[in-house]
């Protein structure tokens, strides 16, 4: 490996990635590695790019948002059109996650009430045969 570029041996390494999801990501062009015969190197340029497609599958964008975003950082506006657009997604995407979470705790008490029933419904059903030894 050099200063510029790495392996993609290294890039797994590096960011707890598969090479088949490097491959993936290559043939769904986010990332264009150097190619010489069957090695791939990859440059700087794919590490942030790498970077930045992780953190948004982390935070739940799909490749075409992601790409689209990745897209927009040659438009020639100091990346005022990519920031701007990387925005409003995060805002729809936070906005579906704490949706999500609303819907997640109302679930989850409702099945804590369940489960309170279902002791009580238990410990009613056994409290006679105690009774009755």
């Amino acid at each position: 490996m050099t200063d510029d570029t790495m392996t993609i041996r290294e890039m797994c390494d590096a960011y707890e990635v598969t090479p088949r999801t490097l491959r993936f990501y290559e043939a769904k062009e986010l990332l264009f590695p150097i190619r010489e015969g069957q090695k791939r190197l990859f440059t700087k340029r794919d590490r942030a790019r790498l970077k930045l497609i992780l953190r948004g599958k982390r935070f739940g964008f799909n490749l075409e948002e992601i790409r689209q975003l990745l897209d927009l950082y040659h438009m020639g506006d100091q990346q005022v059109t990519q920031l701007t657009r990387t925005y409003e997604i995060a805002r729809d995407r936070l906005a579906d996650m704490e949706r999500q979470r609303d819907e997640l705790t109302q679930a989850i008490d409702e099945l804590k009430e369940q489960l309170k029933w279902g002791e009580k419904m238990i410990s009613s059903l056994k409290a006679p045969k105690k009774a009755a030894e």
